[in-house]
């Protein structure tokens, strides 16, 4: 179902604000403009003819920003299948990282940084007791997926893990996690390792960096406890491929929560998880939504979906038959696998006619990008 309210309309209207705004870098208005323009004739398309009962169909061009609402399903689909044939027969685990608030400040100025420390200690972390023969021995792997937004868009850096239960030791043998697989290590334990390791990465990334850190940021670190949240872990892989696809490719906000959109003002749903999830409804001023929104665009470049241990790229060739072969000779628990499935869309497919059904849709013409004006421009 179409939403009835879109960004890219708000960002094609607040567009002559947004180009002059001081408060957004270049960065931000490049991404900014991108979103504005998917799927209108500012980045070209097609015209579409059905040979068969001659229904015509205007395309526009998407911008596959990874930023954007409307570019995502394809990008995750494709990822999702180029990860089924990684996932091995066994339970994995959820992790959620999660930075306290005091360091906000300093994810808004150096991101790049923060948010790559946070990949950098999360891994440290599930390395540490992974190593440990006391609770694996053995060398295990993770997914990690950052996601830097709160449901009413507030900055909120945490990092999604998924975590087999079990790894590989030494000689090549696959281990699995004990304490009956309820969890995979001691969230405690793992909290306090997760909060000392960070601090101690922080303190000395900045000083390469020479960037000032003032002695109360660390004295916040330590006055709260920092928890790793675990959720129970999943039956299998085809319910760690479900949640997936619900999280690998979200964005900050989707325009089926934009709920309405007048002259001063944008609203739009959020669940308050103080209140047990509630739903309700929040409205800000567009400039205030765009530059909360803005936050949540990340630096050129930088990976916000990462593989360590023996799901790394360069090191999965090899070590995945390793496991699947150390697995074949151990009993494992039999795998619900559909426990979760859920019905997949059907994909788009561009030669299959809406009207009559039948691969007959023929490209009879195609529209070059407009350069200028950029903005405003009609919707599609």
């Amino acid at each position: 179902m179409r939403p009835r309210f879109e960004l890219a309309t708000l960002l094609r209207e607040q567009w002559p604000r947004i180009e002059t705004s001081d408060r957004l870098s270049n960065h931000h208005k490049r991404m900014l403009k991108a979103l504005a323009q998917c799927r209108t004739a500012a980045l070209g398309g097609h015209l579409d003819a059905c040979s068969d009962c001659g229904l015509v169909r205007i395309s526009y061009n998407s911008c596959r920003n990874r930023h954007c609402p409307k570019c995502q399903g394809a990008q995750r689909q494709q990822w999702i299948a180029d990860r089924e044939e990684e996932l091995l027969p066994l339970p994995y685990f959820h992790l959620v990282f999660t930075l306290p608030e005091a360091l906000n400040p300093m994810a808004l100025k150096h991101p790049r940084l923060i948010y790559g420390l946070l990949f950098q200690v999360a891994w440290q972390t599930i390395q540490a007791f992974a190593r440990d023969h006391k609770h694996l021995g053995a060398q295990t792997a993770m997914v990690a997926i950052l996601h830097t937004w709160g449901q009413n868009l507030s900055l909120h850096p945490h990092l999604h893990c998924i975590v087999p239960g079990g790894g590989l030791t030494p000689s090549g043998k696959w281990k699995m996690t004990g304490n009956k697989g309820k969890f995979l290590f001691p969230v405690k334990a793992m909290s306090k390792v997760f909060r000392a390791k960070f601090a101690q990465a922080l303190r000395k990334a900045a000083a390469q960096k020479h960037i000032p850190i003032p002695d109360s940021l660390f004295k916040a670190f330590f006055a709260r406890k920092w928890v790793i949240y675990a959720k129970r872990p999943f039956g299998g892989p085809k319910q760690v491929l479900e949640y997936l696809g619900r999280y690998t490719h979200k964005v900050a906000i989707s325009n089926h929560r934009i709920t309405d959109l007048d002259q001063h003002t944008i609203s739009f749903s959020y669940k308050d998880y103080r209140q047990a999830g509630k739903k309700r409804i929040m409205t800000l001023d567009k400039q205030a939504f765009i530059l909360r929104f803005a936050r949540h665009i990340l630096p050129p470049g930088f990976v916000r979906i990462r593989h360590y241990g023996f799901l790394a790229s360069k090191t999965k060739r090899k070590a995945l038959p390793l496991a699947r072969k150390a697995l074949r000779q151990i009993k494992t628990t039999p795998i619900d696998s559909t426990a979760c499935q859920r019905p997949q869309p059907p994909s788009f497919d561009p030669l299959l006619c809406p009207c009559c059904g039948k691969k007959t849709m023929i490209t009879q013409r195609v529209f070059l990008p407009q350069r200028a004006p950029p903005l405003p421009i009609p919707c599609s």
